[in-house]
Protein backbone atom coordinates (compact mmCIF):
# COMPACT_ATOMS: atom_id res chain seq x y z
CA UNK A 1 0.00 0.00 0.00
CA UNK A 2 1.18 3.46 -0.74
CA UNK A 3 -0.06 6.60 0.95
CA UNK A 4 -0.25 9.93 -0.81
CA UNK A 5 2.33 12.66 -0.31
CA UNK A 6 -0.48 14.64 1.30
CA UNK A 7 -0.69 12.10 4.13
CA UNK A 8 3.09 11.83 4.36
CA UNK A 9 3.42 15.60 4.66
CA UNK A 10 0.56 15.75 7.17
CA UNK A 11 2.42 13.38 9.45
CA UNK A 12 5.68 15.25 8.97
CA UNK A 13 4.07 18.59 9.85
CA UNK A 14 2.60 17.10 13.02
CA UNK A 15 5.96 15.62 14.02
CA UNK A 16 7.68 18.98 13.49
CA UNK A 17 5.03 20.82 15.50
CA UNK A 18 5.12 18.14 18.17
CA UNK A 19 8.85 18.62 18.60
CA UNK A 20 8.06 22.30 19.22
CA UNK A 21 4.84 21.64 21.08
CA UNK A 22 4.44 25.01 22.78
CA UNK A 23 5.72 27.16 19.94
CA UNK A 24 4.14 28.87 16.96
CA UNK A 25 6.05 27.72 13.88
CA UNK A 26 6.46 29.17 10.44
CA UNK A 27 5.48 27.18 7.38
CA UNK A 28 8.67 28.25 5.63
CA UNK A 29 10.75 26.75 8.45
CA UNK A 30 8.91 23.43 8.22
CA UNK A 31 9.31 23.36 4.45
CA UNK A 32 13.02 24.11 4.79
CA UNK A 33 13.51 21.46 7.48
CA UNK A 34 12.00 18.77 5.27
CA UNK A 35 13.26 20.25 1.98
CA UNK A 36 9.76 20.22 0.48
CA UNK A 37 7.59 22.77 -1.25
CA UNK A 38 6.02 25.43 0.96
CA UNK A 39 3.07 25.47 -1.45
CA UNK A 40 2.38 21.75 -0.86
CA UNK A 41 2.63 22.20 2.89
CA UNK A 42 0.17 25.08 2.79
CA UNK A 43 -2.54 22.75 1.49
CA UNK A 44 -1.60 20.14 4.09
CA UNK A 45 -1.78 22.67 6.93
CA UNK A 46 -5.18 23.84 5.74
CA UNK A 47 -6.44 20.25 5.93
CA UNK A 48 -4.89 19.69 9.35
CA UNK A 49 -6.51 22.90 10.59
CA UNK A 50 -9.89 21.98 9.09
CA UNK A 51 -9.73 18.64 10.94
CA UNK A 52 -8.75 20.26 14.24
CA UNK A 53 -5.17 19.00 14.52
CA UNK A 54 -3.44 22.36 14.14
CA UNK A 55 -4.40 25.98 14.62
CA UNK A 56 -3.32 28.80 12.39
CA UNK A 57 -2.54 32.25 13.67
CA UNK A 58 -2.58 35.34 11.49
CA UNK A 59 -0.62 38.50 11.84
CA UNK A 60 2.93 39.58 12.48
CA UNK A 61 3.58 36.77 14.96
CA UNK A 62 1.39 34.29 13.14
CA UNK A 63 2.13 30.76 12.11
CA UNK A 64 0.90 27.31 13.02
CA UNK A 65 0.83 25.25 16.20
CA UNK A 66 -0.71 22.06 17.46
CA UNK A 67 -4.36 22.48 18.38
CA UNK A 68 -4.29 19.45 20.67
CA UNK A 69 -1.70 17.92 22.98
CA UNK A 70 0.34 15.22 21.17
CA UNK A 71 -1.25 12.47 23.28
CA UNK A 72 -4.67 13.40 21.85
CA UNK A 73 -3.65 13.25 18.19
CA UNK A 74 -4.45 9.75 16.95
CA UNK A 75 -2.27 8.82 13.98
CA UNK A 76 -4.84 6.37 12.60
CA UNK A 77 -7.42 9.16 12.49
CA UNK A 78 -4.95 11.54 10.84
CA UNK A 79 -4.25 8.99 8.11
CA UNK A 80 -7.93 8.20 7.55
CA UNK A 81 -8.86 11.88 7.26
CA UNK A 82 -5.92 12.69 5.01
CA UNK A 83 -6.31 9.67 2.73
CA UNK A 84 -10.02 9.20 2.58
CA UNK A 85 -11.11 5.68 1.66
CA UNK A 86 -8.18 3.41 0.88
CA UNK A 87 -9.17 1.50 -2.24
CA UNK A 88 -6.12 -0.20 -3.70
CA UNK A 89 -8.06 -2.11 -6.36
CA UNK A 90 -10.85 -1.16 -8.75
CA UNK A 91 -13.43 -3.52 -7.26
CA UNK A 92 -13.43 -1.46 -4.05
CA UNK A 93 -14.38 1.75 -5.85
CA UNK A 94 -18.16 1.46 -5.98
CA UNK A 95 -19.55 3.25 -9.04
CA UNK A 96 -16.09 3.40 -10.61
CA UNK A 97 -15.76 -0.39 -10.55
CA UNK A 98 -15.83 -1.92 -14.01
CA UNK A 99 -14.05 -5.16 -13.21
CA UNK A 100 -15.87 -8.04 -14.89
CA UNK A 101 -15.04 -10.56 -12.16
CA UNK A 102 -16.31 -8.45 -9.24
CA UNK A 103 -18.49 -10.45 -6.92
CA UNK A 104 -16.87 -13.74 -7.93
CA UNK A 105 -13.33 -12.81 -6.97
CA UNK A 106 -12.07 -13.21 -3.40
CA UNK A 107 -9.50 -10.44 -3.82
CA UNK A 108 -12.00 -7.71 -2.92
CA UNK A 109 -12.47 -9.06 0.60
CA UNK A 110 -8.75 -9.73 0.99
CA UNK A 111 -7.89 -6.17 -0.01
CA UNK A 112 -10.57 -4.81 2.34
CA UNK A 113 -9.11 -6.85 5.18
CA UNK A 114 -5.56 -5.79 4.31
CA UNK A 115 -6.60 -2.13 4.23
CA UNK A 116 -8.31 -2.43 7.62
CA UNK A 117 -5.26 -4.19 9.09
CA UNK A 118 -2.93 -1.58 7.60
CA UNK A 119 -4.88 1.28 9.15
CA UNK A 120 -5.40 -0.66 12.37
CA UNK A 121 -1.64 -0.64 12.86
CA UNK A 122 -1.88 3.12 13.43
CA UNK A 123 -4.94 3.07 15.68
CA UNK A 124 -4.09 3.84 19.29
CA UNK A 125 -0.76 5.32 18.23
CA UNK A 126 -0.57 8.99 19.11
CA UNK A 127 1.72 11.78 18.09
CA UNK A 128 3.13 11.57 21.62
CA UNK A 129 4.13 7.96 20.91
CA UNK A 130 6.00 9.07 17.81
CA UNK A 131 7.74 11.78 19.81
CA UNK A 132 8.58 9.63 22.82
CA UNK A 133 12.27 9.90 22.06
CA UNK A 134 12.42 13.61 21.15
CA UNK A 135 16.09 13.89 21.97
CA UNK A 136 16.98 11.20 19.44
CA UNK A 137 18.05 11.51 15.83
CA UNK A 138 14.71 12.93 14.60
CA UNK A 139 15.09 15.98 16.80
CA UNK A 140 18.70 16.39 15.74
CA UNK A 141 17.70 16.31 12.09
CA UNK A 142 14.84 18.78 12.37
CA UNK A 143 15.81 21.13 15.17
CA UNK A 144 19.23 22.32 14.15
Amino acid sequence: MELTLYTDYSLRVLIYLGLRENEVCQLADIAAAYRVSRHHLLKVVQGLARNGFVRTLRGKHGGIALALPPDRIDIGRVIRLAEGPIQPVECMRGDRNHCVISGACRLTRLFQEASENFLGTFDNVTLADLLAHRKTRIGELLLH
